[in-house]
């Protein structure tokens, strides 16, 4: 997996080239949150639920079913989000399926069930360049930590961070023409 501080990442990213007056601050918030969602099912470890079960680790809480019924629940929870129902379904969708996606950028684990129901197999995208991250903070703690972070910073946070920098420059072009 990808650390629980990179996962916010590609909605952050999205929130700095788009601005606050395209996606409320409640709504980049609650999709920053979304984005870290899915690894909750690490619990299943403290209840004897085995890495590879469809309800372990990468497994129905890393499936592009999920993404999908969290962009319900945001449909569903836009005027608290202070955002359309499309906005908000689709951002809270996209964060959920941003983290499906990275993870399966990552070199270890078992991969994503990201077909689940459909299919239990899981997958990763044929070229893998981020390290992937351990479970726990006193792992996280150590020298793999230190090279999951630099990894991070290399293929996730500075592409995103060129992305959303040359978007913002786009659009403040685009005002100024006009």
């Amino acid at each position: 997996m990808s650390s629980l501080l990179t996962h916010p990442a590609p909605v952050i990213a999205l929130g700095a080239a788009l601005g606050t007056r395209r996606i409320p601050p409640r709504l980049l918030l609650w999709a920053a949150v979304f984005s870290i969602l899915p690894d909750m099912d690490v619990v299943g470890f403290g209840f004897g639920i085995s890495y590879g079960s469809w309800l372990g680790h990468r497994g129905f809480s890393h499936s592009l079913l999920f993404a999908l019924l969290c962009g319900l629940l945001g449909v569903w929870a836009a005027p608290w989000l202070k955002a359309s129902r499309p906005l908000s379904g689709a951002l809270l969708c996209l964060a959920v399926a941003s983290h499906i996606a990275l993870d399966a950028l990552t070199n270890g684990g078992l991969g994503v069930a990201a077909f689940w129901p459909f299919s239990e197999a899981r997958y990763f995208f044929p070229w893998q360049p981020i390290q992937v991250s351990p479970i726990g903070l006193k792992a996280f703690m150590t020298s793999w930590g230190l090279r999951v972070i630099i990894s991070e910073l290399l293929w996730v946070w500075l592409p995103l961070l060129l992305l959303a920098l040359a978007c913002r420059s786009f659009t403040k072009r685009g005002k100024t023409r006009g």
